[in-house]
């Protein structure tokens, strides 16, 4: 099991309920889209998983560590299991991106190699191809402040996949990059999370995205589970009222036609095996 949510809820200190009664598990080796509007607990629901927050009510079981670690060295090992790719990457603009990406591996390592590959990158080939696989090969040694929005992006997706972790959670990994990037680099850790037997689980504001590559998912909306379907049963109906009072338009990010019509037939199926 790579994860069990039962009744979770989260506040926050001013008050917030972002998240209300989330019960939802995954197998290890799924891959699931979280989609939802603006707001919705998508953000919270990947913090509770990635243990960054505790659940204020409920339990939540990540690979199999138990509801709460026991220790803050059992607590560290649950952590270097997991990677997170966040939309703005958390990396000092002064730190190069050969070091940004062994920064994935520092929960794993001794705090001996830790220290030292902070003064000197340990790993210079590893590095190098993982970010050669993000298409970033000529930025090894590039300043991270001195990247674009997409590229820092891009330079946060190689740390996790040098990373190798049990449980990927991503954050719009790749609200940033144009549509076709965009769309090899989910690719990407699609088939990294699927060689490995990894669990990943990927918050998307395109649902064009979400739906032509990940075979679950997930709808958000006001901190609760709306739906929880394979990508064949999520219709254009069901996208509208997930995304009511977003203007009436559905967010995607090629703009393609095969999408609505994609989604339009899952409509039909619908409809023929019920009637």
């Amino acid at each position: 099991m790579a994860f069990r949510l039962n009744g979770v809820g989260l506040a926050y200190a001013n008050g917030f309920d972002a998240l209300k009664g989330i019960t939802l598990q995954a197998a290890q080796g799924e891959r699931i889209a979280l989609i939802g509007p603006s707001g919705a607990g998508k953000t919270s629901l990947l913090s509770v998983l990635g243990t960054a927050w505790a659940p204020t009510v409920g339990t939540a079981e990540i690979l199999d560590a138990g509801d709460r670690p026991r220790s803050a060295a059992a607590l560290a090992r649950l952590r270097a299991r997991i990677g997170t790719i966040h939309q703005s990457p958390p990396i000092p603009g002064r730190q190069r991106a050969v070091t940004a990406v062994l920064a994935g591996r520092l929960g794993r390592w001794p705090a001996w190699k830790s220290l030292a590959s902070l003064i000197y990158p340990l790993d210079i080939p590893g590095a190098g191809a993982a970010l050669d696989r993000v298409d970033l090969a000529d930025k090894l040694f590039a300043r991270c402040d001195q990247l674009s929005g997409g590229q820092l992006q891009r330079v946060g997706i190689a740390r996790v996949l040098y990373q190798q972790p049990d449980l990927i959670l991503a954050d719009e990994p790749v609200s940033a990059l144009d549509p076709a990037l965009a769309l090899a680099t989910i690719r990407l850790l699609i088939a990294d999370a699927e060689a490995r037997g990894a669990t990943l689980v990927a918050s998307l504001h395109a649902v064009d995205l979400a739906i032509g590559n990940f075979s679950r998912i997930v709808g958000v909306k006001a901190g609760r589970i709306a739906f929880d379907l394979p990508a064949g049963e999520v219709g254009i109906p069901l996208l509208h009222e997930l995304y009511a009072g977003e203007g009436g338009e559905l967010p995607v990010q090629a703009h393609e036609p095969h999408f609505l019509s994609q989604a339009a037939a899952n409509d039909a199926a619908t409809r023929a095996a019920c009637c």
